[in-house]
């Protein structure tokens, strides 16, 4: 077999030229430049995704823009989406992706600090539609081993067909890898990055409610599913809990709003005190399950319970304002799949959601400093994008450093 084509970049910076398509559970099938195909075998290839808290080279962001998803056609969205990216810039460079009409309106709204980049997309979930980076090691090229960070092109298909329009976003994980230089390989596995999450040491969590939803990967068993998860980010032991997040329908129940790793052996989970909630019974059975859990490195898992906000509505304002489709598939009064688990892992800090709520803010604000005691933590109000469907570790992506400025 021929050796994979590399090439320097920089000291101690090897990069494959060749990208794309990993099309089978067992070997990488690599597209190179030319159009010819590579066959890597199975045993020559092997795939690690870094914890969400190992070093960031940045963060990913999309402008949003779709007006069905993003009332007063997304002004109030685009106010806490800027808030967002400047509380994450204070920690690390963040790239922000706009379309082409609406990259002046976010080159002007950001400071100059911030990296705009035109890019077609279809709305702004870049946790789900961007690639979920992970360090591949590769053997079968010329000695020592290639070890280089890759992006991970899933197929995004709309969380099972939501929105009629995503094939702009199908594109995004590989166009994002592009523009960094980075190799990607292409999956014909049904993912999105928002479902799931590990802990860098071999642990993966996810819901069943999510990955065995028929609208993902109807041919594939829950064996088959947890082979591609093993496979593909490297961990040798999925977790998997019932259910997300109550009423977190537009993902059916990323396990990003409900549950992750806070550091190897430790889960936060959003909880639920009131027994008459219905939230309540899924968070319960979910502590069950993790408290009788060990992780991959054998660990019993210590659990904090991270509050929940107490039920939020939408409001016939924020319905009204919607688009005529936005309307159609909305309704006012119908309760937002709001959470406090829903957080990003800055370089030094924690970007948390917040909610307008003084008493239930500061009490899911404390538990994430008890939870992570080294980082600062850091509320951003935003109530305009969980009223989209999602909140702030859904529109981030993070990109962490290339493997040897880890080693």
């Amino acid at each position: 077999m021929a050796a994979l084509p590399i090439s320097s970049n920089g000291p101690g910076m090897v990069r494959l030229l060749c990208t794309r398509a990993l099309r089978s559970l067992g070997d990488a099938s690599i597209t190179l430049p030319n159009g010819r195909s590579m066959d890597v075998p199975a045993e020559n290839i092997t795939f690690s995704m870094p914890a969400e808290w190992a070093p960031h080279q940045g963060c990913w962001i999309a402008w949003p823009r779709r007006h069905d998803v993003w009332r007063a056609a997304a002004v109030p969205a685009k106010k806490a989406f800027t808030d967002v990216i400047l509380a994450i810039n204070r920690f690390e460079p963040v790239t922000v992706v706009a379309p082409n009409d609406l990259w002046l309106e976010a080159r002007a709204a950001l400071p100059d600090s911030i990296r705009v980049l035109e890019m077609t997309i279809d709305d702004s979930w870049l946790r789900d539609s961007g690639p979920t980076f992970v360090e591949a090691k590769i053997t079968s090229c010329p000695k020592p081993a290639i070890r280089t960070l890759l992006g991970m092109d899933w197929v995004f298909n709309g969380w099972g067909g939501l929105y009629g329009s995503y094939e702009q976003d199908k594109l995004v994980a590989a166009k994002v890898c592009e523009a960094e230089g980075l190799p990607y390989v292409s999956t014909d596995f049904v993912l999105e990055g928002g479902s799931i999450h590990v802990d860098g040491e071999g642990t993966l969590l996810t819901t069943e409610e999510c990955l065995l939803n028929p609208n993902r990967n109807p041919g594939l068993s829950k064996a088959d599913i947890e082979a591609r998860l093993k496979r593909f980010t490297g961990v040798s032991k999925v977790i998997w809990l019932p259910k997300g997040l109550y009423k977190d329908n537009d993902t059916n129940g990323h396990i990003d709003n409900f549950a992750c790793f806070a550091r190897p052996g430790v889960v936060l989970l959003a909880w639920c005190d009131d027994p008459s909630d219905p939230q309540h019974a899924i968070s319960s059975e979910a502590l069950q399950l993790l408290e009788q859990e060990t992780d991959a490195k054998g660990r019993k898992l210590q659990v904090f319970k991270l509050p929940c906000p107490p039920p939020l509505q939408r409001t016939e304002e924020e319905w009204n304002t919607l688009s005529l489709e936005g309307r159609e598939n909305r309704h006012a009064g119908e309760r937002l799949a709001a959470s406090y688990a829903n957080f990003y892992i800055a370089n030094g800090a924690i970007i948390m959601p917040a909610f307008g709520l003084p008493e239930a803010d500061a009490k899911a604000q404390a538990v994430l400093k008890q939870a992570f005691p080294d980082r600062e933590v850091v509320a951003v109000q935003t109530r305009e994008i969980v009223l989209g469907g999602g909140n702030i570790h859904c529109i981030t992506q993070q990109q962490p450093m290339p493997v040897q400025s880890r080693a």
